[in-house]
């Protein structure tokens, strides 16, 4: 558990590192450097507890990757918390492009380093969501509050779960899914920027919204379509890291 510990230094450095940024860019207001912090934190402790749970010896490379991009989300988190009127669009597209890129880095590192793991593909897949919801509230003012619902789908998933137990189930991985998960990220942080003009900006969040849509919808509807039998089946590890 050293190397994990150690591990948690460097992610705290990291995200220091990705909210001193904004600050001294003079993009951030202190009640966003809490709110960054905290998100930080809260996923320092959820994933160290994961690791303990699964007795890991060390966080790994492809982990290591990720948990930098949670630094970044931090970064995001700040900027859409806490950044002053007019100020911070910038540092925001900048900080979360850079995570969007590394999001294709992961993937690519599990696999050539043979460390595939449940416990990575669920670690890269919430750290997208964050990211996502972070880019939708940020994207609310350019198309409108509807796009929220980007950035809460998953997590609407997840409280369905806890009602109808069976959408938490296993399903075969889809490239298709994952492509249309990664566009969500790269589609708000576009919105964000505001390079192509208010209704361009509606039009290609609108499409990617309906491609999400799309995707959950298949996904639950299968998953309700799935008899008890080929529910107990427990799947493979499979990194959900696109890339």
């Amino acid at each position: 558990m050293d190397l994990v510990r150690r591990g948690l230094g460097i992610a705290v450095v990291a995200q220091g590192g990705a909210l001193l940024v904004p600050a001294v860019a003079g993009a951030v207001e202190p009640v966003g450097i809490a709110a960054g912090a905290c998100f930080g934190l809260l996923c320092d402790v959820l994933l160290v507890r994961a690791l303990r749970r699964d007795a890991a010896p060390r966080v790994g490379l492809a982990n290591a990757i990720t948990w930098a991009r949670c630094a970044l989300v931090g970064g995001v988190v700040a900027l859409v918390a806490g950044a002053p009127a007019g100020r911070g669009s910038v540092t925001l597209v900048v900080i979360a492009a850079v995570a969007l890129v590394l999001d294709g880095v992961d993937g690519r590192v599990a696999r050539a380093t043979g460390t595939v793991s449940a416990l990575g593909s669920r670690f890269d897949m919430e750290v997208d969501a964050a990211l996502v919801l972070a880019l939708s509230v940020a994207a609310a003012s350019r198309v409108g509050p509807w796009v929220l619902l980007v950035g809460a789908a998953r997590y609407l998933l997840l409280l369905a779960t806890l009602l109808v137990p069976r959408l938490g189930a296993p399903t075969p991985p889809r490239l298709w899914r994952k492509v249309v998960a990664a566009v969500q990220g790269v589609v708000l942080t576009v919105v964000c920027a505001g390079l192509l003009g208010p209704p361009i900006d509606e039009g290609v969040a609108l499409a990617a919204a309906l491609a999400l849509a799309w995707s959950f919808g298949t996904q639950i509807h299968g998953l309700l379509g799935v008899s008890p039998d080929a529910r107990s089946i427990v799947a493979e590890p499979v990194d959900a890291r696109v890339g």
